[in-house]
């Protein structure tokens, strides 16, 4: 097969199974889990991560049109035994590695490995929590044994009824006896460091000790 050559066109040759070309609105394009592997050549491990984890995250049905995860760890683990020896396949098998169901966005996703990076406990990932009788909490990552929850504020939670919600779920964590973190991106600059901090600070005082 000739490679596409023209302007604005860079062409590849691959070897391709017949379940990772799909049909789109029409037009023949790579599976998901094999455009993730592709991607991997040029991309971070900690990249190759946020998008392992997009894929294999459970929708929510109340706001997503599917009920399925748009691939699982075995669909992507069955990838990178399929094409062993591919450009980035080393890259994608320690992003496997890392990945994990349960995040809801890529900023929580980064901020997941910015904290597992630097020595904090592993959290737990959008898991419904009861603060009090009849007051169920879903934080973005959460520690349940030190009662700290940390949230990622996107740009969403500017407007003002946002604010609103947001006041009234960290009045609920106070009164469980909990501490909620609140990160923003300027939190997430320079490899997070900022963010580590605040959730460090805040699993210090409910009694975590680094080294435990």
């Amino acid at each position: 097969m000739a490679i596409p050559r023209r302007r604005g066109v860079v062409g590849h040759v691959g070897q391709f199974f017949e379940d990772e070309i799909v049909c789109v609105d029409g037009l023949l394009v790579t599976s998901r889990s094999r455009t993730w592997l592709d991607n991997a050549r040029r991309m971070s491990v900690d990249e190759i991560t946020v998008v392992a984890d997009h894929l294999i995250r459970v929708p929510r049905p109340v706001f997503e049109a599917r009920t399925d995860p748009y691939c699982t760890l075995e669909d992507l683990a069955e990838m990178l035994d399929r094409h062993k020896g591919t450009p980035g396949i080393r890259k994608a098998r320690l992003a496997l590695d890392q990945a994990r169901v349960g995040a809801d966005s890529a900023p929580e996703t980064r901020l997941r490995l910015a904290l597992e990076c630097a020595g904090l406990p592993v959290p737990q990932l959008n898991v419904p929590t009861e603060l009090r009788s009849a007051v169920v909490r879903q934080p973005d990552l959460s520690y349940p044994e030190q009662k700290v929850a940390v949230e990622y504020d996107g740009d969403v939670h500017s407007t003002s009824e946002q604010i609103v919600r947001d006041i009234s779920r960290e009045e609920d964590f106070i009164r469980g006896g909990w501490v909620l973190v609140r990160v923003s991106k300027r939190h997430m600059t320079n490899g997070a460091g900022a963010a580590v901090s605040k959730v460090r600070r805040a699993l210090i005082g409910q009694g975590w000790s680094p080294g435990s």
